[in-house]
């Protein structure tokens, strides 16, 4: 099977975060500041975590390769506890 390719927008415009989580820029940032009530522009500094359900479609469409591995079984602590 071919290896599948990162959509290179995506790359640009989202993070993933070490527990598998997608940040973005926050929206509405832009143009016409002026028409906007500054609690919003302050609000809308830096970065924001994704929907669930959107960070589930840039995971397995765009990001392919950032998805996180489902952890199987049971923890090795669990095992040998004597």
């Amino acid at each position: 099977m071919p290896k599948m390719k990162t959509k290179s927008g995506a790359k640009k415009r989202f993070k993933v975060t070490a527990s598998g989580k997608v940040r973005a820029k926050q929206a509405y940032t832009s143009h016409m500041m002026m028409n906007k009530p500054k609690s919003m522009k302050r609000n809308a500094r830096g970065t924001t975590e994704l929907a669930e359900a959107d960070q589930k479609t840039v995971l397995r469409n765009w990001l392919p390769y950032n998805r996180k591995k489902k952890k199987t079984g049971a923890p090795k602590s669990a095992e040998g506890g004597k």
